[in-house]
Parts: C-alpha cells; structure tokens; sequence
C-alpha cells in the first residue's frame, strides 16, 4: 500500500523558498532602466519569476520537476485571496458603470477588437490553446485571476496569459508610450478619446500613454489625465465582466474557426476547447 507524504514534507521546501523569493523580489522593487527610447520597467513579479525560474530543474536544479508540478497546483491557492479582492472590488464598484457617461463604459469594447488581429497572428506564430489565454484580453492582474480560476493554473490558456502578462509588465509602458505618440500624429481622434483609449486597465501603461499625450497636447495635459485614470478605473471594474461574458467565449468561438485554417497542426484532430 502506497503510503503518501505529509502536505507540509511535499509542500514545505516550495513554501519556504517561495517566501524568501516574495521577500527579496519586494526589496529590490521596481527596476527602472532607461534604453533611450523609454524606461524599461521590470515590477517585484517579474523578479520572483526570473528567480523562480533560475532555481528551476533547467538551471540550478534547486527544485525538481515533481516539485515544478506541485508548484502549479499551488497556484489557485495563493492566488484565491487576490481573486476574491478583484470580486469584491468589482461587484461594489458597479455603480459606477451607471454614473458615467457611455463612451467611457463602451470603450471596454476597444479592448475586445484586438481579438480579431491578435488571435490570428498568434495562431500563426504556432500557439495552439495558449492563444486563446494571451489574446482575450490585455493581461493584466485581474485577467490572470479569471484564467487561473476559469481554466486552472496548468492549463495552455492560462499559460498564454501569464506570457503576455510578463511581456507587458517588461515592455508594455514602452511600448504603448510610443504607440499613443504615433496613433496622435495621425490626428484622427480628439485628445480626450486618446485619453480615454489610455486606461487599458494597467496603471504604469495608462501613466506613461497619458504623459505622451500630454506632451504632444500640452493645452489638455490635465483633462487627458482625468479621462485617462477614469478609464483605468472604470476597466479594472467592467473588465472582469467583459472578459467572463463577452472576451473568452468570444475568442474560443473564433479560436475553433480560425485553428482548422491558420494553426499548423491542421491536420490533427481539434484541440478540445472548454
């Protein structure tokens, strides 16, 4: 008879070290290192992944490939208080979605077009289900609760978030200080809907678009702003909502058309989708 090992013998060590790692991630802080073209900004999270996975049985070897896997199975459960925070934020935030105008709550659909063109090129990069994860939504801390909690820590989809979710927390501020540069030189929108277009839901992105903007339409610096956190705010809220009921269900719908065409294992049988 096969006899199991203790929660605290299997889980002990990863606890322990996932401390100390949480711990030296928090004093070292947010890295800024400026590249010329921007700051490139590496958060606490980032860190602790860097290190976790230098520690890992690819490099040091401190823990093993048996323990990688439990590390996994952990995952829901320190990440449950978090989204319970996000839950409760959300729900007693909801009002707020009826005290704005329109254009602020319906601007979330922005977010959701992306799908149409990030699905298909992930696709055709070779993403199988992982694509589906990395593209529903811009990947921030709320979306990579509602992965993990919608498809498990283990699955592709929620591998896909949490990709992009690095990838962002890198370069996002970057990237999308140089992207509102270019879309405002092709004087298309008014300022105000630049703002609002800033407020993806990431508080160092929407800073460092609003700050772009601010320097190219000086006159309306502070409304950009105000547009901008507002919108930030109003995408923490409803964007847990739009990825449940609108986000992922749209992307797995396209995901099952689009794979048979773009994926490049067409010939195989579909990849089961839930």
């Amino acid at each position: 008879m096969e006899v199991k090992s203790s929660p605290i013998k299997r889980y002990g060590k990863l606890i322990v070290i996932a401390i100390v790692i949480a711990v030296a991630a928090d004093l070292i802080g947010t890295i800024n290192i400026n590249i010329g073209i921007g700051n490139l900004v590496i958060f606490p999270l980032v860190i602790a992944t860097i290190i976790g996975g230098i520690l890992g049985p690819d490099l040091l070897k401190v823990f093993t490939e048996s323990e990688c896997r439990d590390a996994g199975d952990m995952v829901l459960v320190v990440i449950a208080p978090f989204m319970a925070r996000m839950g409760i934020s959300a729900g007693g935030n909801l009002s707020k979605l009826v005290d704005v105008g329109p254009a602020l709550i319906l601007q979330e659909l922005g977010n959701l077009g992306t799908v149409f063109l990030s699905l298909p090129l992930a696709l055709l990069l070779g993403l199988g289900l992982e694509s589906i994860g990395a593209t529903y939504s811009i990947n921030r801390d709320g979306n990579l609760a509602l992965s993990t909690d919608y498809w498990g820590p283990d699955s592709p989809q929620t591998k896909g978030t949490f990709s992009v979710y690095i990838v962002g927390s890198i370069i996002g501020t970057i990237f999308i200080g140089l992207f509102a540069s270019l879309v405002a030189s092709l004087n298309l929108f008014h300022p105000y809907a630049l703002g609002m277009a800033s407020g993806v839901g990431s508080g160092s992105m929407m800073a460092a678009a609003a700050a772009t903007l601010g320097e190219i339409y000086p006159e309306y610096a502070e409304e950009i702003l105000l547009y901008a956190s507002t919108s930030d705010t109003l995408t923490g809220v409803d964007g847990v909502y739009m990825g449940t009921f609108i986000g992922i269900p749209l992307t797995t719908w396209l995901y099952k058309k689009l794979q048979p065409i773009l994926g490049r294992e067409k010939k195989q049988a579909k990849e089961e989708v839930k």
